[in-house]
């Protein structure tokens, strides 16, 4: 999928693929032009990717083809075995969660489901969790907590889904049981924003010792044609909504809403799986060892602090 920024980049690299198909079929040396093209395909790519907008990097963080939960579990874990049901309801498959293991060490693997396609999508609902979705990874946090094991999250969902059965089975209060028990919790937290990260439905999986994102993904209180609908009851503002709120990496590392920022491929996540899942796979080993190796009651400590200090200026 060709997102809009990107068309003039597309058409100067089907120029080179033409030039290329020419060259092979009739036999005439295009070599000079092509070389000379592809350094002005790179130079505008780099250009295109090093100055995008907060709407642009909404665009990307919801690219269909963007490495969703699942492929960092099959790229990065061994052993996975996923859990379902959160014994009160029912099981959700917008959040996918369960046990594996890591460098050899046990984890449970906790993350909203895109996915890739609209088939898909509608199986997952979109990564918009209900209640039970919610109660899943609450449970198997416990569990981790009961068996010593580190909980390591995805993010990626526009937020918790807002209909009236949701809303029945009281979705407000699964998402608030969350962030109070994860801020006790016990055991290492790390939360992985690697798309969208919207309203409670990402703050329910964020109470983290170490919350990282992705490059170009986001994270905000809102959406922002949610955002647009609130304050100016125009949806079609998103993109002036996308800049007031703040959502990007580089905004939220300023702010000391997250940690660390993973540099992503050039040209977004999906345009080198590869890249991606090594440059995932290096932050979080890093980050994973230190909060293991931290005394227990400084683990809490640090969370809770961490999160008191948010919002305050120096």
């Amino acid at each position: 999928m060709a997102l809009d920024f990107e068309r003039p980049l597309l058409e100067l690299e089907a120029k080179i693929d033409e030039l290329k198909r020419f060259t092979n079929e009739k036999g005439i040396d295009f070599s000079g032009e092509i070389v000379m093209l592809e350094n002005k395909a790179k130079d505008m790519k780099a250009d295109i990717y090093s100055n995008l907008s907060p709407w642009q990097k909404v665009q990307i963080a919801r690219h269909p083809a963007r490495p969703n939960t699942l492929d960092f579990i099959n790229a990065l874990f061994t052993d996975f075995m996923e859990l379902h049901g959160d014994r009160l309801y029912g099981d959700d498959p917008a959040v996918l969660g369960g046990i594996a293991r890591y460098k050899g060490t046990s984890v449970t693997v906790i993350g909203h489901l895109k996915g890739h396609d609209t088939k898909e999508n509608v199986t997952r609902n979109f990564g918009m969790a209900h209640p039970e979705g919610f109660r899943k990874a609450l449970r198997l946090m416990t569990q981790a907590e009961k068996f010593k094991r580190p909980v390591i999250c995805f993010i990626d969902t526009s937020g918790a889904y807002c209909g009236m059965g949701a809303e029945e089975r009281g979705q407000g209060e699964a998402i608030a049981r969350n962030l109070m028990v994860m801020s006790a919790l016990r055991i290492p937290i790390v939360s992985i924003v690697i798309g969208e990260g919207g309203s409670g439905g990402a703050l329910a999986l964020g109470v983290a010792n170490k919350v990282l994102m992705q490059e170009h993904a986001i994270f905000s209180v809102s959406s922002p044609e949610a955002a647009a609908s609130i304050l100016w009851k125009d949806g079609t503002k998103a993109k002036e909504a996308a800049e007031a709120l703040k959502l990007t990496a580089q905004d939220l590392m300023r702010l000391g809403v997250i940690d660390e920022i993973i540099p992503e491929p050039l040209g977004g996540a999906h345009s080198d799986l590869e890249s991606t899942y090594n440059k995932v796979d290096h932050y979080l080993e890093r980050n994973l060892k230190s909060l293991i190796e931290q005394d227990v009651d400084e683990l809490v400590q640090a969370r809770y602090e961490k999160f008191r200090a948010m919002g305050q200026t120096g």
